[in-house]
């Protein structure tokens, strides 16, 4: 097993940005003004997968974005360490998606959906390999803490 990478402000920075392009295109691609008049009445099954995934996407992006901000504030002296462990945590369920809802949504639709979900995986293994070099020094109640979530997720 490959060693854990150390979070610096640089890696933020870069992902902050990626985070903030993907959230742009994310908004462009799920506006519905426009998409919901042209649409049949055959066509509900679609506009609820479209709405379904365009809130999924757009709040897995955000929750991308708090957790970059919440390091961008650490890396700053905004906040502390212990602030950060409490508070900077992702959701490992935030990146699954509905596979018969995305599969009426057109390749382009799929693709970004697709790129915000291994964003978000990329900011979870990050995020565990921090915690895991730290390990040994969080406290009995965080110990626990992890051990319950890791239980919730299987």
């Amino acid at each position: 097993m490959s060693e854990p990478v150390a979070i610096n402000p640089r890696i933020i920075e870069a992902l902050y940005c990626e985070a903030l392009i993907l959230s742009d295109e994310v908004r462009h691609t799920f506006t519905l003004s426009g998409r919901l008049e042209c649409a049949g009445t055959d066509e509900d099954l679609t506009r609820i997968a479209l709405s379904s995934e365009g809130l999924r996407t757009t709040t897995r992006m955000m929750h991308a974005i708090a957790w970059l901000l919440n390091h961008r504030a650490y890396f700053m002296g905004e906040i502390n360490e212990l602030q950060l462990r409490r508070h900077g945590r992702l959701s490992p369920d935030m990146h699954r998606s509905e596979p018969k809802q995305l599969a009426l949504l057109e390749p382009p639709v799929i693709r970004l959906v697709e790129a915000t979900r291994r964003f978000y995986e990329r900011l979870l293994r990050l995020d565990q390999s921090w915690r895991l070099t730290e390990q040994g020094r969080s406290s009995a109640v965080e110990r626990l803490r992890e051990r319950i979530e890791r239980r919730l997720v299987s």
